[in-house]
């Protein structure tokens, strides 16, 4: 049944925005050291003709979303020749509903027959995989999340009810066989936090090219003001959880690099750690053998593993590996492979215990996602792909609203704080860690009203600010301030 709230878009706007790292981040194989972010302004309608703009934003990580031995350029080429081909589309997607419905159903039928098409016809030398598409989609994905919020009113969490929905989402997602979950008659409002932390821990990333001591410096670190080594980071963000990125190939590396980060974490207070052994690990011993030699030399290390972070090829229904001998010892997270709710129902049958959600997989899918694996008690995690500017907002709410294992993880201001500089002006508490937590949504509307309440002069220096650092930038002659009903 339509809802006089139901939207429909009117228009489409996509701006690129390159980005330099001040230090590289590996992924598998690869490194990156730039990236695009796809930016999209939506525009919709509702029923009595009032329109209203939203924005979404992804970072095109090319070596994450598509690993491949092809070259960088030709992928990353693809990736905003396909952000071109879907911002025609959304455009003229003629259909009418919640965002979380037209989320759905664009995803359903319209995606896939567009990478279809692309792929015969794009000459990048293979085809474009599924993940990479859902990162191109869900920079319009999250702005038509948001334009729903603006043209309402209201933080774009509290539409999620049967208020503004015409559909449950037992119209959306299937309980797993012999289960007792049921969805029928249930909405996203019912399952999501509705009072959210007001602080999150922020979980720092320690990259596989990151130097942890002065023995490892090359010589060839920024000195920019920010923290190179690994305890000058703990100590300035006051961290107390930190993720491990490892080789998944390489064993003896592995268990030393755990060991030596572990090490430090100890000396300087750290609470928690988790291990990410990026996608290349094909046999469960692998990571078995190392965790359980951790346990035995190094329990402490051992018992600060919250958890294991995909060590599995991305594709699951292709790689159907049984997981539950590493999920014995330690919690084991989807990530790469949860791409949509069918994806994490698969993976709990192989023997995952968690998820962890991403926006830069569609706001629509997440929440989905963490909708099926929290009624099925799964525990869930948001981990991040680097956002800067507009995306860390729908991250770090995600992160409040889902009822996270241990907070968000967090890592733009590591490898390009300047990125967000202008952003900062109006959300300030999203774009830095202070005392190992990251202010969430609900925290920062509470110091907003206290700016308004308490120097109206500085609210307004902090407006024309922000208006002249962002209309500065080429890309954005035509927009103006952003308020996001994501924040809300």
């Amino acid at each position: 049944m339509a809802k006089p709230t139901d939207i429909r878009v009117f228009a489409t706007q996509l701006f690129f925005l390159p980005v330099e790292t001040r230090v590289p981040l590996k992924f598998g194989p690869e490194t990156l050291t730039h990236v695009t972010c796809a930016r999209a302004r939506l525009t919709v309608q509702l029923s009595d003709g009032h329109t209203a703009n939203g924005w979404g934003e992804t970072p095109l990580s090319v070596q994450w979303v598509w690993p491949s031995a092809l070259p960088y350029e030709p992928r990353h080429e693809a990736l905003k020749e396909f952000c071109q081909h879907l911002a025609k589309a959304w455009s003229e997607f003629d259909a009418i509903g919640h965002p979380l419905e037209l989320g759905h159903d664009f995803q359903q039928t319209e995606l896939p027959r567009l990478l279809a098409e692309f792929n015969q016809g794009q000459a990048a030398g293979e085809p474009m995989p599924w993940l990479a598409a859902l990162v191109c989609c869900s920079l319009f994905d999250i702005a038509l999340h948001d334009a729903l919020g603006k043209a309402l009113g209201k933080a774009t969490y509290d539409t999620y009810s049967a208020e503004y929905l015409s559909r449950d989402i037992g119209q959306f997602l299937q309980p797993a066989a012999g289960s007792n979950v049921q969805f029928d008659g249930r909405f996203p409002s019912e399952i999501l936090d509705a009072d959210p932390p007001t602080t999150l821990p922020a979980w720092h990333l320690v990259g596989g090219l990151d130097p942890l001591d002065e023995s490892e410096l090359s010589g060839n670190e920024p000195d920019d003001g920010y923290p190179v080594l690994l305890a000058d980071w703990i100590r300035t963000d006051g961290l107390t959880c930190l993720k491990i990125k490892l080789r998944g190939n390489d064993a003896e590396w592995d268990y030393d690099r755990l060991v030596k980060v572990g090490t430090i974490a100890i000396e300087n207070g750290v609470l928690w750690l988790t291990a990410d052994f990026n996608c290349t690990v094909t046999d469960p011993v692998y990571v078995n053998e190392i965790l359980d030699r951790l346990c035995a030399e190094h329990p402490r290390i051992y018992g600060m593993l919250l958890y294991v972070e995909q060590p599995f090829p991305y594709e699951l229904e292709k790689d159907r590996i049984d997981t539950r001998s590493c999920s014995a010892r330690k919690p084991l997270f989807l990530d790469e492979s949860a791409h949509d709710w069918r994806h994490v129902r698969l993976g709990r049958e192989l023997g995952w215990t968690g998820v962890a959600l991403k926006t830069c997989k569609t706001q629509t899918g997440a929440l989905l996602s963490a909708c099926w694996a929290k009624a099925h008690g799964m525990t869930m995690m948001v981990q991040d792909l680097t956002n800067p500017m507009l995306a860390q907002i729908p991250h770090v709410q995600l992160a409040a609203r889902a009822g996270t294992i241990m907070g968000v993880e967090t890592n733009s201001m590591q490898f390009y704080p300047k990125a967000s500089s202008a952003e900062a002006m109006i959300h300030p508490e999203i774009y830095r860690r202070r005392a190992g937590q990251m202010f969430s949504p609900r925290s920062i509307r509470a110091r907003l009203r206290a700016m308004r309440i308490c120097d109206k002069n500085c609210t307004r220096a902090a407006f024309n600010s922000f208006s002249a650092a962002i209309l500065s930038r080429p890309w954005a002659a035509s927009h103006a301030f952003f308020r996001s009903s994501l924040i809300a």
